[in-house]
């Protein structure tokens, strides 16, 4: 009983026969809805115009007007009103017609009460997935709000520029950029200052799915297409129909799918694993990856042309380490954010705590920012963060400007520092990007004592990437 109160519809049903008229105004409370029965287009028409339906039941041939009358009320007056035909006088004609006007359903009379039935429970079951989808869409906005890109320096003025400019086009973009710069808020940006804004962007990592499922993540399945798949499946591409599909980690992508990507590229065009008939689909391509694509094509590993198609427009995002004066503002927004606050009080980061953040050489880059400032929040109960109240490898800087040229320290990862050098003393002078990257690669899986999947996930990379980077690698502990 409570099951149908939850899927309750408001219900109108319009016919001209009392018999059936009279049957649907008590079995359609009976099977849990709200029911209005009219017997003429016009008074159907005139239900339509002070109340809200979820569905209606509309016969086509009624005396005094069509039922096509009523469908077409609704359809510039109430969109969201969920059409089914139901008539004995209806052809194939009847039938393609309605499929062009948007109707839910056609259903040729007699009809059963079992068929109303499950007609209705299908359009409840859709409703009640649209409503979740708009309550969780909103409850995400309330908590991400837009994606803001906080900095003023140079590097991200340049940044949002750009931005500004290749939005409103249809352009494939490129974003490059190391791990944990933010390359997804900056594709999220991308999406929202564009004419797609309202359709959906859908954001797949490419290094994250086996290599035997992506075809048909991409491009879906049909019921049978392989062992497992026991029902007919939509593709990443199928679901951002209308919107943006950011390929994230894009260097992962093995050559045969490269191909495919490519063909899309220049088709517009999916065909599900299975199906013979391929299909229409607009959508927005927009990519990232940390790897060097133009030094893949040199080596083989990436398809040249494909390069040059998703390379339109490149947007490089720096490195925090080359946009320190964006730290205190962009920290505030973070410890807010963990907070669930709009804002908070400039207070919480004193001068010496804002010296220690600028000195750090920040080899994770924002992801490794927002893990520091939620531990200092943490220990500092949402008060003034204070050096001691960040991790250890950072509270040596506190009075240090040393950041600022390059010229920093290696971290101290205590009594598991063996392997790749990271007993460097401070004087040893500046690290390469490579050093800085081994060391928080193996601060993250100190972190997580080995676990490479759980370190793979904060490091914001792919299981096979981590992987492939402790292979170059010698002489640390997680070999093997």
């Amino acid at each position: 009983m409570s099951s149908r109160k939850r899927h309750s519809l408001r219900v109108l049903f319009v016919d001209d026969e009392n018999s059936i008229a009279e049957l649907m105004r008590s079995e359609l409370p009976r099977m849990g809805h709200t029911a209005t029965v009219r017997q003429s287009p016009s008074a159907a028409i005139e239900a339509v115009q002070k109340n809200v339906f979820d569905a209606a039941i509309i016969d086509l041939r009624m005396p005094g007007g069509s039922g096509w009358d009523v469908i077409d009320y609704l359809r510039e007056h109430s969109p969201e009103t969920a059409c089914v035909i139901s008539t004995g006088h209806g052809d194939r004609d009847d039938a393609i017609r309605a499929i062009r006007m948007g109707a839910y359903d056609f259903l040729p009379k007699p009809v059963s009460l079992f068929e109303i039935s499950n007609v209705l429970d299908r359009i409840a079951e859709k409703k009640a997935l649209q409503n979740k989808t708009v309550a969780l869409e909103g409850r995400l906005q309330r908590v991400e709000g837009r994606s803001n890109l906080i900095g003023t320096s140079m590097p991200m003025l340049r940044v949002q520029k750009l931005i500004d400019r290749i939005a409103p086009t249809d352009s494939a973009v490129l974003i490059l950029g190391e791990t944990g710069t933010g390359k997804e808020m900056v594709a999220r940006r991308v999406h929202e200052q564009s004419e797609r804004s309202a359709a959906p962007f859908v954001a797949v990592n490419c290094g994250a799915i086996p290599e035997n499922l992506v075809e048909s993540e991409f491009f879906g399945h049909r019921k049978g297409a392989f062992t497992g798949a026991d029902s007919n499946r939509a593709g990443l591409f199928e679901v951002a129909n209308g919107g943006t599909l950011f390929l994230d980690e894009l260097g992962e992508l093995d050559k045969s799918m490269q191909v495919k990507l490519l063909r899309f590229l220049e088709s517009g065009e999916v065909r599900r694993v299975g199906d013979n008939e391929p299909f229409h689909v607009d959508v927005r391509i927009v990519c990232a990856t940390n790897r060097e694509l133009q030094q893949m094509v040199h080596e083989g590993q990436f398809r040249e042309d494909l390069y040059f198609r998703i390379n339109t427009f490149e947007i490089y995002l720096p490195p925090l380490r080359e946009r320190l004066d964006d730290i205190p503002g962009l920290a505030m927004h973070l410890i807010a954010r963990h907070l669930k606050r709009e804002n908070v009080s400039p207070s919480i980061l004193p001068p010496e705590t804002i010296r220690a953040l600028q000195a750090h050489p920040w080899p994770g880059n924002v992801r490794e920012l927002a893990n520091v400032l939620e531990h200092a929040v943490i220990l500092s109960d949402g008060q003034a963060i204070r050096p001691e109240d960040l991790p250890r490898s950072l509270q040596k800087n506190s009075g240090s400007e040393s950041g600022r040229s390059g010229s920093v320290g290696s971290v101290p990862f205590g009594a598991h520092s063996e392997g790749v050098g990271l007993n460097r003393s401070i004087e040893t002078g500046p690290r390469t990007l490579r050093q800085m990257e081994e060391e928080m690669i193996l601060r993250v899986l100190d972190k997580y004592h080995g676990d490479k999947p759980q370190a793979a996930r904060e490091l914001g990379i792919a299981l096979k990437t981590l992987y492939n980077r402790l292979s170059q690698m010698t002489g640390h502990r997680y070999a093997g």
